[in-house]
């Protein structure tokens, strides 16, 4: 797992189905100094990406989870972290070199911080995601926080402090894919863990080719964005918005699918409901109305 006493980061690289992209982004992690140990958790993949990582890279530990994990296979690479904090990467997006230092050097400064949101810039071109400008104009108080305080990011450009992540159970194997930060946000806020974005901190991100189909992403977005209503927010909120989806799945086909899929896993959201303190609830509802 490389040098992990000289690093306070492991990297977790969960991946299906894109060696090749997968393998680009290890060269990436490779060359940074100093070097973090690496855990890539392949999903059941049927392209070769476990026999070419551990060809190619004999240092990284590589877990192959025996089905379609989704955003929980996450937890799988925490679980064999054995450094302070955590980062996550895509397989199609990498950290730049000093990003994971300066995040650390964050994290120990403030130790109720539960989770730092680097930049992220795209493509060849490095464009900045429009994500960064939504994080650094964030209307929430920051109270002595070391950069805007946030309660969104996303998964490829984040760095957790392993003890909060764990203590509130990662990523919720319920949501699968799409739109999972928004709850991981939520709990860590609603376990009095703060979360900020760093300007500095940087993430490079090229977008894969192999990406499931816009609509079939569209679509849990809108199911996951319901479920996690009904995980942690008020109950007249959670109503309102399944009424909502409810007349747009009447014209739209993606919301009809999103409504179907939320009624689905309904029962099973209720059965682990556990609402956000109104501190948090008032920091949400600030944000969604900025």
């Amino acid at each position: 797992m490389g040098n992990p006493e000289h690093s306070r980061v492991t990297v977790v690289v969960a991946t299906r189905d894109r060696r090749d992209e997968l393998l680009r982004t290890l060269v990436h992690l490779e060359k940074l100094e100093p070097r973090p140990p690496v855990v890539v958790v392949d999903n059941a993949s049927t392209d070769g990406t476990a026999e070419a990582v551990r060809s190619g890279f004999p240092d990284v530990l590589l877990v192959r989870e025996p089905r379609n994990m989704g955003c929980a296979a996450r937890n799988t690479g925490v679980a064999r972290a054995d450094t302070p904090y955590v980062a996550f990467c895509d397989d199609d997006s990498w950290w730049a070199p000093g990003a994971l230092e300066a995040a650390a050097d964050t994290l120990d400064t403030h130790p109720r911080l539960g989770l730092v949101a680097a930049s992220v810039f795209v493509g060849e071109e490095e464009r900045p995601d429009p994500v960064n400008e939504a994080m650094a104009r964030s209307p929430l108080p920051g109270d002595g926080l070391p950069g805007p305080r946030i309660l969104g990011f996303l998964a490829c450009a984040a760095v957790v402090r392993r003890e909060a992540f764990k203590e509130v159970g990662g990523f919720d194997p319920l949501l699968f894919f799409a739109g999972e930060e928004a709850l991981l946000a939520q709990d860590l806020a609603a376990s009095g863990w703060d979360l900020c974005h760093l300007e500095h901190v940087r993430v490079h991100h090229h977008p894969s080719s192999m990406r499931p189909p816009g609509r079939w992403r569209r679509t849990m977005d809108e199911r996951n964005a319901l479920l996690t209503v009904w995980l942690r927010r008020r109950p007249g909120l959670a109503l309102a918005r399944t009424a909502r989806l409810a007349g747009r799945s009447l014209r739209d086909p993606v919301s009809r699918g999103a409504l179907t899929g939320a009624l689905r896993l309904l029962p099973g959201a209720m059965a682990r409901r556990r609402p956000v303190p109104a501190r948090v609830e008032r920091h949400l509802s600030l944000l969604e109305e900025a």
